[in-house]
């Protein structure tokens, strides 16, 4: 029996706003259209660009998380799997099919995402967004007194500073 593999792996732009769904039973959706560019030198020697267009979908968290943060013209790395989209046609009640990504993992790409470039200007088609709040870690209660001392924390090797390419495994 032979295996099958379905991965995906695009970096583009968003070609439009995201598009957040909510399905009647509170599952959320989310559309990104992303255009991936590939430049290649023709035949003739001279430099040229081709544009691909992909649908996207994401699904729960992820889909909440790219329509807050993304926006028309942002940059995205995304993995996923293809899907095929048959239906048919109202209109003429021909069969339709159309290929798209399902994103099973993405990164922003292209900054904090704050707007300014690196002399401090705007970037033009991007707006000024304030990245999420990370979580920060439990705060330990302070010792009181009287309580037994804490251990000393276990010591670390020294630091090699040099690096020899033998050593590496592979």
């Amino acid at each position: 029996m032979a295996s099958s593999f379905n991965k995906v792996i695009l970096m583009g732009n968003l070609t439009r706003d995201p598009e957040l769904r909510v399905t009647p039973s509170g599952a959320n959706i989310c559309k990104i259209g992303l255009a991936v560019n590939r430049s290649f030198t023709g035949q003739d020697g001279e430099r040229k660009e081709e544009v691909t267009f992909v649908d996207c979908d994401a699904f729960g968290k992820q889909a909440e998380t790219i329509s807050r943060w993304m926006s028309k013209g942002k940059g995205i790395l995304i993995e996923g799997r293809l899907r095929l989209d048959q239906w048919e046609d109202r209109q003429s009640g021909q069969s339709r099919s159309k290929l798209g990504v399902v994103i099973e993992n993405f990164t922003f790409v292209g900054g904090r995402g704050d707007g300014t470039d690196s002399e401090g200007g705007q970037q033009a088609g991007y707006e000024n967004v304030t990245p999420p709040p990370r979580p920060s870690a439990p705060q330990r209660p302070a010792p009181q007194q009287g309580s037994a001392p804490r251990r000393p924390s276990t010591p670390r090797p020294p630091q090699n500073d040099s690096f020899d390419g033998d050593d590496v495994p592979f």
